[in-house]
């Protein structure tokens, strides 16, 4: 196996979470005779043992960790084994209190749920280590051990005496000195200048902050205080892993994200994983282009490498107010959208349903009675045997994208934690409109940091790039400079990368590119809006739907809502202005001509059909706009083999049929058979076909750098 890759295996895995620790043994013999039924290759074991394998602080057990590894093995599974350090045990809380969070209101927890661990305790860095340690030495000589899985689901914050004296020393790290942490939180505001180091409080209910932790007196304290605690955790990550590393160097490490999740900065901790998984609980179950964006976020952290789905339910979670029920053929659906976007596995949370405690109702493969005659079941093992049909197809497969869409945990702290110009913005809402823009365009999308290569990319869409930092604003100008399009809105280019404002006009930077000027910006409530007529730009200017001579589709006439900038152009092309209050008629999209391509500037707070208008004008430019565009309700993505197999992935995420026709000649890897160009297609509601395409591209058409990042 490959240290600084993924796993080997015959096939994409499919399978899941097992806990046979919460069950007697002989229920094992049941569930291995039903994972069978169902084509389960792959368990993931030992996420919370650590209760188990170290009762007490001087004593390790493995007894029935190895019942559990060994039945797993001896069942022909494939194993992703955790190190147990998911949740500390009662013990460790007993005989060590400060291993516990104070939490964001200076209370300091007893023992209780997890994600409970301070994670700048010495003492619980050195068990959680030497836990993961043994458990390493133990198996790394295990073939059956695929990957190693470190913690779970990290999380939280902690603001007690020990983070505060590691962000003293976090921050000694990062500023050198106390004037120049001073100049970065412009401490000359309200008499803040700190004069030693021990004066230095983390930003909580009882220092900066008043409502809760988006209200902060001191923005520049606060954020990095949010840096500071993404990578204390990071620390814990990397200690187990250094330990891991001891005995098995040559297996593949990673741990659970969680998607789009504020307290952790994932391309921070990408670097130090070998590859990126994740756990995908969507807000509601109606949510494609959100998946495919967390989907796109993953594969773009490892630069295009193929993920993980390290979780996902079978049928319903059981942690919100409401759980809805996946219906019929979703579950396939979605799983199938994980791979259409990169993944190399499919696996659940959880194998058997839980007796007891918070998850006794959530979703999994096998119910509390043990039967496969359910329809989730049924359902998981036709799944299963699809997987097996398809074999090796999409393993290692990458994702051809010419369009990029930056992602910016600094631009989303800074922008959420602003005092102005609106707490209504939200910076996952606004990213989440304009790939969701790409999404129905049918166009493949690299969801990359800032600190990206860019080169070789048509499109960047870079939605609220509220921080800039380090040459990020040269990058995109050569985007431009180049023949390519960069496309940015509101809220961008407005502060440095200590969240203070550029001395210069707005949006700083980014002005020689996109050729304006904005002087003044105008927050209203949701109930305010204020329409923007957008003009074609392959239009004249005066055509439109008033103007007799004029085509209607020339113009178009949109909402925008929130927030609305006042645009001087100083050399852009306006296409869309305001059309009502004191600025009506002035710019709120604008496109400016930079080297051979263009900066684009969206002004306000336009809505979905307003961002769907801009967007596909971009895109049209460089012909990015795909072949199934204008189909509701089907998603397209691409994916190259490495043998330059093109596989093109059609999911219908409507309850009704579709129909469309093929664009080129065709097999289809899940039923069978040949497209012709041409031909009809038609998908049945949640329907989903996977195409190998015969315009098959060259396998340097996806080569990457040493870096990762795509050409």
């Amino acid at each position: 196996m490959s240290r600084t890759g993924l796993p080997r295996i015959p096939k994409i895995a499919f399978g899941g979470d097992y806990n046979p620790e919460q069950w007697p043994e002989e229920v094992w013999k049941e569930d291995y005779r039903l994972f069978d039924a169902a084509r389960i290759d792959t368990v993931t074991l030992g996420v919370f043992d650590w209760a188990l394998t170290q009762p007490a602080p001087d004593v390790y057990d493995f007894s029935t960790l190895d019942r559990v590894v060994g039945r797993a093995a001896a069942e022909g599974r494939q194993i992703c084994l955790a190190t147990g350090t998911g949740a500390h045990p009662a013990w460790l809380a007993r005989a060590h209190p400060e291993v516990t969070r104070t939490d964001f209101e200076g209370r300091r927890h007893r023992y209780g749920q997890r994600h409970n661990s301070c994670p700048s305790s010495p003492v619980f860095r050195r068990l959680s280590t030497e836990l993961a340690r043994r458990v390493a030495r133990r198996y790394a000589g295990n073939p059956a051990v695929v990957a190693w899985h470190v913690g779970n689901e990290y999380g939280g914050a902690c603001y007690c005496d020990l983070c505060a004296a590691g962000f003293r020393g976090w921050l000694r790290d990062r500023y050198g000195s106390l004037d120049a942490l001073n100049a970065a939180w412009y401490t000359t505001f309200w008499s803040h200048t700190f004069t030693d180091w021990a004066e230095i409080e983390p930003p909580s209910a009882l220092t900066e902050h008043w409502r809760g932790p988006n209200h902060t007196a001191f923005q520049g304290i606060t954020l990095d205080y949010l840096r500071f605690m993404s990578d204390a955790m990071l620390a814990n990550f990397r200690d187990e892993l250094a330990a891991i590393r001891e005995s098995s160097p040559d297996v593949p490490v990673t741990t659970n994200f969680m998607g789009m999740y504020r307290p952790i900065d994932y391309h921070r901790w990408a670097p130090h994983l070998d590859f990126a998984s994740w756990d995908n609980y969507p807000p509601d179950d109606d949510s494609p282009a959100w998946m495919a964006l967390t989907h796109d976020l993953m594969r773009g952290l490892k630069g295009g490498q193929p993920f993980w789905l390290m979780e996902q339910t079978p049928s319903y979670t059981a942690s919100r107010d409401v759980n809805p029920l996946k219906r019929p053929g979703v579950m396939r659906l979605w799983s199938w959208q994980a791979v259409a976007h990169g993944a190399d596995a499919v696996l659940f949370f959880q194998m058997r349903a839980s007796r007891g405690a918070c998850e006794k109702y959530h979703g999994a493969v096998i119910g509390h009675a043990g039967r496969q005659d359910t329809r989730v079941f049924r359902e998981v093992a036709e799944l299963g045997a699809e997987l097996d049909r398809l074999g090796t197809a999409t393993l290692g497969a990458r994702t051809p994208a010419r369009v990029a869409l930056l992602f910016d945990w600094d631009s989303w702290w800074a922008l959420e934690i602003s005092d102005g110009p609106s707490r209504l913005l939200r910076y996952q809402q606004i990213v989440h409109a304009y790939y969701r823009a790409l999404w129905a365009a049918g166009t493949d999308v690299d969801v990359l940091p800032v600190t990206a290569d860019l080169a070789g990319y048509r499109v960047v869409v870079a939605p609220a790039l509220h921080m800039l930092k380090g040459d990020l604003p040269q990058r995109l100008a050569e985007v431009a400079e180049h023949g390519g399009s960069v496309l940015t809105t509101f809220l961008s280019g407005r502060v440095d990368e200590n969240d203070n404002a550029f001395l210069a006009d707005v949006p700083g930077p980014l002005g020689p590119l996109m050729g304006i000027r904005i002087d003044e910006w105008d927050a209203r409530g949701p109930e305010v809006v204020n329409p923007v007529r957008l003009r074609d730009p392959a239009a004249p200017a005066g055509t439109g739907a008033d103007d007799e001579t004029g085509d209607e589709a020339a113009e178009l006439e949109v909402e925008a809502r929130l927030l609305f900038e006042l645009v001087i152009p100083e050399g852009a092309e306006v296409l869309g202005t305001y059309q009502a209050d004191f600025y009506a008629g002035t710019p709120a999209v604008t496109r400016h001509a930079y080297g051979a391509g263009h900066g684009w500037y969206v002004a306000a707070g336009l809505d979905q059909p307003g961002v769907d208008w801009v967007v596909r004008r971009v895109l049209e430019r460089h012909d990015l706009v795909g072949p199934y565009a204008d189909v509701p309700d089907l998603e397209t993505t691409v994916r190259v083999a490495p043998d330059g197999t093109r596989l093109r992935f059609l999911l219908n995420h409507g309850t009704e049929p579709v129909e469309t026709v093929a664009h080129t000649a065709a097999t289809d890897l899940l039923g069978g058979g040949r497209l012709e160009p041409g031909e009809s297609i038609r998908l049945d509601p949640r329907g989903v076909l996977l195409l190998r395409e015969e315009n098959r591209l060259p396998s340097t058409a996806v080569a990457r750098d040493s870096e990762g990042a795509q050409r």
